[in-house]
């Protein structure tokens, strides 16, 4: 499949980041359909893990990794040019294809380790590196660079938050689509195109009307001792992204 002219964008982010917010702007186009966390089924099925709603989200996706892949690379929601694909690196197991992603623009979404395990320190301090994400998400970075003979896409999350415009277009621009201003608000409320665990995880991005000004991050001092080591492995992963990431497009 996807010999046709549609623009598959895989955005492949670690948790606790701006992903649903970019998954929100993306869907404010017209010309964009967008997907949201299709890997999350087959990852709970395979891993066992007990995660909100984990029931129902298994019910509502294919839970074979292939199955989901084949669906991918097919033929997009309404018909659209542009499809938006929200992806957590976590989600793809050591045991899943990666070849399907050659049929995309592979984009990473990238977040200090340091406050992702922040913001998640309030509820649980057990979190492994696999779980933030980051060791996947430099695999699958290195593998769309090395298939493109150059480095892919990478946005950080604090960039976009400053600067959303100057981001977006610069994203957009590495996309090969043009920016539409559209991408820079959109109206409150839940989407169709959400998982249907957004009831457990969305209550902030469903009150929103466009990005959020950027906060003060947390650091590795910030964090409890259990989570520190965790930091230290994944700061790394994420240095080797940064080096990449895009620079805002000035008017």
């Amino acid at each position: 499949m996807s010999g046709d002219s549609v623009v598959r964008i895989a955005m492949w982010s670690g948790p606790r980041n701006i992903s649903t917010a970019m998954m929100r702007s993306f869907g404010a186009r017209a010309d964009c359909a967008v997907t949201d966390e299709p890997l999350y089924a087959a990852y709970l099925v395979a891993t066992g893990l007990i995660h909100p709603m984990r029931e129902e989200v298994i019910a509502s996706q294919p839970a074979n990794w292939q199955k989901v892949a084949d669906a991918l690379v097919g033929p997009p929601p309404d018909g659209k040019p542009v499809w938006y694909q929200k992806h957590m690196t976590h989600h793809m197991l050591p045991q899943f294809g990666r070849e399907w992603s050659n049929h995309f623009i592979n984009a990473f979404l990238i977040r200090a380790p340091a406050a992702v395990l922040a913001s998640y320190s309030h509820k649980r301090n057990d979190f492994t590196l696999e779980q933030i994400g980051l060791p996947a998400q430099a695999e699958l970075f290195d593998r769309a660079a090395d298939r493109l003979g150059r480095p892919p896409p990478v946005i950080e999350s604090q960039d976009v938050l400053a600067d959303p415009r100057g981001m977006l277009t610069s994203l957009c621009e590495a996309c090969s689509i043009p920016f539409d201003g559209a991408m820079l608000s959109w109206a409150p409320g839940r989407r169709a195109s959400d998982g249907v665990w957004a009831p457990a995880w969305y209550d902030s991005v469903e009150r929103s009307t466009g990005f959020a000004a950027p906060r003060r991050e947390l650091g590795a001092d910030d964090l409890p001792d259990a989570l520190k080591p965790v930091a230290e492995a994944a700061q790394p992963f994420y240095e080797r992204l940064a080096r990449y990431k895009l620079s805002a497009r000035k008017e």
